[in-house]
């Protein structure tokens, strides 16, 4: 990095932003395969945590290709770029006291391990979404999947290309359970790291 590019702290800190805020800043990352609920699961968490007053937002792989990453292919620097760009957003979301939502595939660990580690302590919570690869096939919301088994869209993820799970979530989300149960665990893990102070 250029030795003349220098990080500027600010006369309001996250901890200000917090407290006016009435809650703390996180990022809640959902990661899983195509169709594995992720985006869906994303969507009721955003709008649960609205309704309770918490100051969110969500971040899904489809809109951010709109703009911010819309130069980028899908090749998998390309991917790996995408992921790191958001997890730099979500950063600063976080800074801003701000509940961030992210629902990525993100296939690679590492990827997302980097991610957490540029946030302060406590403050990513991993989320997996864990949904059999036929189910996520049976769902197949885009027809992706059958795009990707007729070599219509190579290097896909579940059927190229490998997927990662997480080796020790915070939140372990069976795919398969109803929305809002998987919603309540989030929001109790958003509590157990103090984010949220309890109804």
């Amino acid at each position: 990095m250029n030795s003349d590019i220098v990080w500027h702290s600010h006369a309001v800190s996250r901890q200000d932003r917090e407290a006016l805020n009435g809650h703390g800043g996180a990022v809640v990352w959902l990661t899983g395969l195509s169709g594995s609920g992720k985006s869906t699961v994303a969507g009721a968490l955003e709008l649960a945590l609205h309704r309770r007053g918490v100051k969110t937002y969500l971040l899904d792989g489809d809109n951010v290709r709109h703009g911010l990453c819309r130069d980028l292919g899908f090749s998998e620097s390309d991917r790996q770029e995408n992921i790191r760009r958001v997890g730099e957003v979500a950063g600063l979301m976080v800074d801003a006291g701000l509940v961030a939502i992210a629902a990525f595939i993100s296939p690679y660990r590492q990827d997302r391990a980097e991610i957490a580690q540029r946030l302060p302590a406590g403050r990513f919570i991993e989320a997996f979404v864990d949904t059999p690869l036929e189910v996520c096939e049976r769902r197949d919301p885009k027809g992706l999947y059958q795009k990707a088994r007729r070599g219509e869209i190579p290097a896909f993820t579940g059927i190229d290309l490998p997927y990662e799970p997480p080796l020790t979530p915070d939140v372990h989300l069976d795919g398969q359970r109803p929305v809002e149960e998987l919603v309540g665990q989030l929001i109790s893990a958003l509590e157990a790291r103090g984010v949220l102070s309890p109804p």
